[in-house]
C-alpha cells in the first residue's frame, strides 16, 4: 500500500508557501499498465512509492526481516518559477532491518531534491538513488538496492520469478468512497533474493524472498482516515495475497481491498466487505505510547467461503520512529502465517496520518 503520510515537515511547509495550486494529475479507471515504463518515475502525479519487504536467511540458517522504500514527491511549486533551486522534486528513503536474535529494529533514512548529483528518479524503468543509497532495475528484469545506514547495510538482488500482479481494477486501486481516492498500484510478489548484509563491519551472505510495491497517486486517504492496515503475504505454494483496511478517524472501516493470486495464477480482487483484520495481540511503543494490534487474524471471503490467516510477528518491537527527522511514527513488520511469510504496515496508530 504504502505511503504518502510519510513525507518530511519541510516539504509541507513548502506546499503551503505555494502562491497556486499545482495542477495534479487524477488517478482514474480504466488504466492500462505499461512495462518497463510503469516500473520508473511518474513525475506529474503527486506522490509515488517503490517498496521493498521481506524475509532473509543467513547461511547459518538465522532469519532476518528487511525493508527499503523510496518516496517521489511533487511539492505544489510554480511550475514557471525558474530557479534551478525550486525543489520541484523531493526524493526521501527508508530502510530498516528487523533481527528477532536481537528484537531490535535498526533504521535509516535519507531524503533529497533531485538533482545536483544528489537524487534521482529516473523514468522510463526504475532507477532511484539519493546519494549513496539506490534501487535500480537492469533491462533483463532483476532489481538490485544498495542500502548504507547507520549499523548496517544490504546489497540485494532481486529476481522476479512471477509476472507482475495488477491491484484493483487493472491498476486502479480505489482507497476511499469518492472514485479519485485511489492510486495506480501493481506488486510483484516472490521476488528471489541474494546479496549481503553487514552489521557492525561484518557481511554475511543471504538468500530470501521478498514482495515488491508500486503505487502512485494525486489523492490517497480521504480527510476522515485515520492510518491503515496493509499485508502482503508470499505463500508456499506460489499463491500470493495482498489485503488492506483504512481505518476511519473515530472508528470503524471507511474502505478494504486487496487481491489474491492463486498457485495456478488466478486472480480475485477483493470487494471492501470481503476483507477483514481483528486483533488479537498489542504491543505498547515505551518510545511513543502508540498501541499496535501487532498479531492479527486476516478474513477473506474467497469464492463464498471465508478463509482466515494468523498474522504473527516476527517480534513485537518493529516500530519506526522517525519524528527526529520529521517522518512520522509507524510498524512495519515481518509476519508469519499459515503457509506463508510477508510483512505487515500499521499507520495511523499514535496520531492521524495527514497528507
Amino acid at each position: 500500500m504504502r505511503r504518502p503520510g510519510l513525507l518530511f515537515t519541510w516539504v509541507a511547509m513548502v506546499a503551503a508557501a505555494a502562491p497556486a495550486a499545482t495542477p495534479y494529475p487524477v488517478v482514474r479507471p480504466g488504466i492500462t499498465l505499461r512495462f518497463p515504463v510503469d516500473h520508473g518515475a511518474h513525475p506529474s502525479f503527486r506522490t509515488e512509492w517503490w517498496y521493498v519487504t521481506g524475509w532473509l536467511k543467513t547461511a547459518d540458517g538465522k532469519d532476518l526481516g528487511f525493508q527499503i522504500t523510496f518516496f517521489r514527491t511533487r511539492p505544489p511549486i510554480d511550475p514557471r518559477n525558474p530557479s534551478k533551486f525550486a525543489a520541484r522534486q523531493v526524493l526521501l528513503a527508508h530502510a530498516a532491518l528487523s533481527d528477532p536474535a536481537t528484537g531490535r529494529l535498526l533504521h535509516g533514512e535519507r531524503a533529497a531534491r533531485q538533482g545536483f548529483g544528489l537524487a534521482q528518479a529516473g523514468i522510463g524503468n526504475a532507477d532511484i538513488a539519493i546519494r549513496d543509497w539506490r534501487l535500480q532495475r537492469a533491462a533483463d528484469g532483476r532489481w538490485r538496492a544498495h542500502i548504507a545506514a547507520n549499523g548496517f547495510a544490504l546489497a540485494l538482488a532481486f529476481q522476479p520469478t512471477q509476472p507482475v500482479l495488477p491491484q484493483g481494477q487493472g491498476g486502479y486501486s480505489r482507497k476511499g468512497p469518492r472514485p479519485d481516492q485511489a492510486s495506480y498500484y501493481y506488486s510483484i510478489p516472490h521476488l528471489k533474493v541474494s546479496g549481503e548484509v553487514q552489521r557492525g563491519g561484518k557481511a554475511v551472505s543471504v538468500t530470501g524472498e521478498a514482495w515488491l510495491d508500486r503505487e502512485w497517486s494525486s489523492s490517497y486517504l480521504a480527510p476522515d482516515a485515520q492510518g491503515w492496515d496493509w499485508t502482503g503475504l508470499n505463500f508456499d505454494d506460489g499463491s500470493a495475497l495482498m489485503a488492506f483496511r483504512i481505518r476511519r478517524q473515530g472508528g470503524g472501516v471507511l474502505w478494504a481491498g486487496g487481491a489474491r493470486r492463486g498457485a495456478d495464477g488466478t486472480t480475485t480482487a477483493f470487494k471492501p466487505r470481503d476483507v477483514s483484520f481483528r486483533p488479537l495481540a498489542t504491543w505498547q511503543s515505551k518510545a511513543t505510547g502508540a498501541v499496535y494490534p501487532v498479531m492479527q487474524l486476516l478474513s477473506i471471503r474467497l469464492r463464498g467461503r471465508i478463509v482466515r490467516w494468523r498474522l504473527t510477528p516476527m517480534f513485537a518491537a518493529q516500530e519506526l520512529d522517525s519524528r527526529r527527522s520529521g517522518l512520522p511514527v509507524y510498524w512495519e513488520g515481518a509476519v508469519r502465517t499459515r503457509g506463508g511469510r510477508g510483512y505487515l504496515e500499521l499507520t495511523g496508530y499514535d496520531q492521524p496520518l495527514t497528507m
